[in-house]
């Protein structure tokens, strides 16, 4: 059985070695990325002062070493392959995508300079070749994060690291240089609902305070009416670590981290030039919905927060593919368990498949996505068990087919001399790699621009 898997993540390396694990099939693998880079999420989304997170891509790269697996790489979905091109070469197609586009906050002022989406930050300081040239102007003294989720702990974070910490990350070098001349003394992560309802883990709010020039400020105030004991435990762990910041003194001279719960930014206020200068809070309370899930809702009581950036961080959406099947509602790939579905009809589109956050939108933590991936595999070798088999291109036509085109294929040897370029320039500042952020740089590394 042959199997196009399209991207390169967490999610799409845990099919590729559950398929190949599989004692009862012959299974090649071809999986496309369309930067010349593997491993997604774990080098362009986890936060560089995440290192051990990121020690996943020796299990990857362990999959890539396998006889009947192959990295395509610098190709892209759309402009080098079309979704015909790979029924007509592959028994079966996972879309291992992931989100990469922001979901917005749909306010007032949304657009204007220093209100910047969390991907784009994320991805600039991670040196994703998407945002290399992203504008962050770090001159501001105060910067409002809009989201409760690890993501807006982990903006909030490499906000207020020091110098020496961000060093010995892998972090960009580009982003070393400004966050070196940064101006920020205050950060506030700003949630609509309460800190029982918060979405970041106690892993990444606990780190919040053990930063070595910035402490975290909670009024006891925004924790008067949480529960001693919620019936669930990271809930209950949450809010233990957020009792320790609120009883906590600040140090003298430290930056802050300020958090707040149930605001919602409902305009971002301008200066004279166009920029951010603030950002208008409307207060909630929380309502119980039919269900029992708790909904905030405005109390018409508005707050004005000085803030010269604003960075929202609520959340990812899938990108929509030419082909592709897209439910505009959850903005994910159209699916019913993986099994990948006509939106209008929800008739299942035979052979094609989709795992990790493109199936679910952006939810669970890395290692969660092995079980994931592996129960997609079950229903395609499923599925393939009772479907009639066709004959297929040689698996190298493929190859002749994108090269016929101009495509400029990164095989995963090509990415191991990358690996090796970045990890010796890393040392040079006692840093894990320093990255290769520019797609041509890569190419002209390689001998192919």
């Amino acid at each position: 059985m042959r199997v196009a898997i399209i991207g390169s993540g967490p999610a799409g390396f845990y099919a590729a070695e559950a398929l190949l694990r599989r004692a009862d099939a012959v299974v090649d693998v071809d999986m496309f990325d369309r930067l010349p880079t593997p491993y997604g999420l774990v080098r362009g989304g986890v936060a560089p002062d995440h290192q051990k997170i990121k020690t996943v891509i020796r299990v990857f790269a362990a999959t890539a070493a396998r006889p009947t697996f192959r990295f395509l790489g610098n190709v892209r979905l759309g402009r080098d392959l079309t979704v015909e091109d790979l029924r007509r070469h592959y028994d079966q197609i996972i879309y291992a995508t992931g989100n990469e586009a922001d979901r917005r906050l749909g306010i007032p002022g949304e657009g204007m300079a220093r209100c910047t989406p969390a991907t784009v930050f994320v991805g600039w300081y991670n040196g994703h070749p998407d945002y290399r040239n992203a504008q962050i102007d770090l001159s501001v003294q105060r910067v409002a994060v809009v989201g409760n989720g690890n993501v807006a702990v982990d903006a909030a974070r490499i906000l207020l690291r020091t110098s020496a910490e961000l060093e010995k990350t892998d972090i960009a070098a580009h982003a070393l240089e400004t966050l070196r001349n940064s101006q920020v003394r205050e950060v506030f992560i700003l949630g609509r609902r309460g800190p029982e309802q918060a979405a970041f883990s106690s892993a990444e709010l606990k780190e919040l305070g053990a930063m070595a020039a910035a402490d975290p400020v909670v009024s006891p105030e925004e924790l008067a009416n949480c529960a001693e004991s919620t019936g669930n435990a990271e809930t209950d762990r949450n809010l233990k670590i957020l009792r320790a910041f609120a009883a906590r003194p600040p140090r003298a001279n430290s930056k802050k981290l300020h958090l707040r719960f149930l605001v919602s930014p409902v305009e971002i206020v301008a200066d004279a030039a166009g920029s951010v200068a603030g950002l208008r809070l409307e207060k909630n309370r929380l309502e119980a919905r039919s269900d029992g899930t708790l909904a905030a809702r405005g109390t018409g009581e508005i707050e004005v927060l000085d803030a010269g950036m604003v960075l929202p961080a609520i959340g990812y959406a899938a990108e929509r593919m030419a082909g592709v099947p897209y439910d505009e509602k959850a903005r994910v790939i159209a699916n019913d368990d993986g099994r990948v579905v006509d939106p209008a009809s929800r008739a299942v589109i035979a052979n094609e498949y989709v795992v990790g956050w493109a199936r679910s939108g952006p939810q669970g933590l890395i290692g969660e996505h092995k079980r994931a991936s592996a129960q997609v595999v079950a229903h395609m070798m499923a599925d393939a068990a009772t479907s009639v088999a066709r004959a297929l291109p040689d698996r190298d036509a493929i190859v002749a087919l994108l090269r016929g085109r101009g495509a400029q294929l990164i095989s995963f040897n090509d990415w191991k001399q990358l690996d090796d370029v970045e990890v010796s320039r890393g040392a040079r500042r006692g840093a894990p790699r320093d990255k290769i952020v520019d797609v041509e740089a890569m190419l002209e590394v390689l001998g192919q621009s």
